[in-house]
């Protein structure tokens, strides 16, 4: 998708994005007198959302787009213009221009960035493909958007767009070995700032890796560590970011119920996020240093799968009571926290659809963040305002280690029934004592249900607003 800047209009169609007060100066002008009869003849009134098409006097399509109580309008409302537009848009037009004349300066990035998202088509399994997708905007009258932020935005829509893409990949093709082969043709796609290791089985065996293998053990798609080494910015300390891979949940012999388990192709979305972040800071050419880590494999139940009640030693040297088979992305997460090490990390940001409690929590809206590092989290969130990609400081207090008590090792990989998504933090805790560390639960924002299925891409937004302003600092 292109994005451009001009500074008047264009003989493409136009969205005008105006408010109710800006009406009777729109009818005055004689460029207008087709549009000024039909805003009559319709008693528009430029709501919020409301539409009108027409023509100016030179015969060009126009699209008069509300904005309703411009002192009101908000991230959220603006999501909701850019969808507008989009679906007005897409199989009619594959250029047009916006107007952005009348919206405020600071929701002007964000506009651009929803327009690249509402855009997001997923079709490739389809025998009929979208007739035409909109592929081209220019924008007009945008006083806070430079091409520089188009750019940027360009980069971020094809990060964003990876993600979404790997996440809606059924799981007879995303298997683990498949996410290792999209890491090693990012490498290839960029061999100036990547390097791309992935290890498999044998190799994660010898580094005792063995909560990461029994998750791995029940699939015949054996599982894969995959690292990807971002370098732009010398000998800087990196930022590491890991990615639960799971690339289909069973829940292994603590099987889910059968209802929705279509959905668990979305539990590699943690995975899929750090690939789309990783693409687009090629894309971008940030200045800085960033490792993505990925802990990819399939959860099974078969004759080699992991029991209910098996003890295993994890790579910490740590023994884990694995209670529940379901409980396995905290697995091969733990793990890949240990081996991040060996890159003398900055930080470390792990995401992960982790838990249901985490949507029960939070919902679809906000992502769980976990953190004890005051400055960390307040970045975080400030990224998460700024990319309206947002999160929640979730609490995780000592007091609820106690629930991860075992009689037979070390810790039990699941607690009892109530604060599932923070004693699922408070586990991962144990494998972080050597870094500053948070966890991101995506599980309610990574994909949408119902007639919106598909993955959403994030929280690959919130994370490049993240690193581009640690570059900024830098």
């Amino acid at each position: 998708m292109q994005f451009h800047l001009h500074q008047h209009d264009t003989k493409q169609p136009t969205w005008m994005l105006i408010t109710s007060q800006q009406l009777d100066h729109l009818k005055s002008q004689a460029d207008f007198a087709p549009l000024a009869t039909l805003i009559d003849a319709y008693a528009f009134k430029a709501d919020f959302n409301e539409v009108l098409t027409g023509v100016n006097s030179q015969g060009h399509i126009v699209y008069l787009l509300g904005l309703g109580d411009s002192e009101k309008l908000d991230a959220t409302k603006t999501q909701k213009l850019a969808t507008t537009i989009v679906k007005n848009s897409q199989n009619k037009h594959e250029a047009i221009s916006v107007d952005c004349a009348n919206l405020a300066e600071k929701l002007q990035p964000l506009l651009v960035q929803a327009i690249s998202q509402a855009n997001y088509v997923f079709d490739e399994n389809k025998s009929e493909k979208s007739k035409a997708v909109l592929n081209h905007v220019d924008f007009v009258n945008a006083k806070a958007l430079t091409q520089n932020d188009l750019d940027y935005c360009k980069a971020l829509h094809q990060g964003q767009s990876f993600a979404r893409d790997l996440g809606n990949r059924p799981g007879n093709v995303c298997i683990p070995a498949y996410l290792a082969e999209q890491a090693i043709e990012l490498g290839k796609q960029y061999p100036e700032l990547l390097k791309v290791t992935v290890l498999e089985t044998k190799q994660i065996q010898a580094l005792g890796m063995n909560a990461f293998l029994a998750v791995a053990q029940g699939s015949v798609n054996e599982g894969r560590v995959i690292t990807l080494e971002y370098k732009a910015a010398g000998e800087q300390k990196p930022v590491v970011l890991v990615g639960k891979g799971i690339t289909f949940d069973t829940g292994g012999i603590s099987i889910k119920p059968a209802a929705s388990m279509d959905e668990m192709r979305f539990d590699m979305c943690g995975a899929a996020s750090v690939l789309g972040v990783m693409r687009a800071l090629c894309e971008a050419k940030l200045p800085i240093n960033v490792v993505g880590a990925i802990a990819a494999a399939e959860n099974m139940p078969s004759g080699n799968a992991t029991r209910p009640g098996d003890v295993v030693k994890s790579m910490s040297g740590q023994t884990i009571e694995i209670l529940n088979t379901d409980a396995e992305g905290r697995l091969v997460l733990c793990d890949t926290l240990t081996y991040v090490k060996r890159f003398e990390p900055e930080l470390v940001i792990d995401i992960a659809t982790l838990t249901g409690a985490c949507v029960v929590a939070l919902g679809k809206v906000y992502s769980g963040l976990f953190c004890d590092d005051e400055q960390l989290t307040a970045q975080l969130r400030q990224a998460g305002e700024q990319s309206h990609d947002r999160v929640w400081h979730m609490p995780m207090a000592e007091d609820y280690q106690d629930g991860l008590k075992s009689n037979f090792a070390d810790m039990a990989n699941i607690a009892g029934p109530y604060g599932g998504a923070i004693t699922a933090a408070c586990f991962l805790k144990r494998f972080t004592k050597d870094y500053t560390w948070a966890h991101l639960d995506i599980a309610g924002s990574a994909w949408l249900s119902g007639d919106a299925k598909g993955a959403t891409g994030r929280p690959v937004p919130m994370l490049m607003q993240f690193l581009a302003n640690r570059a900024k600092k830098a």
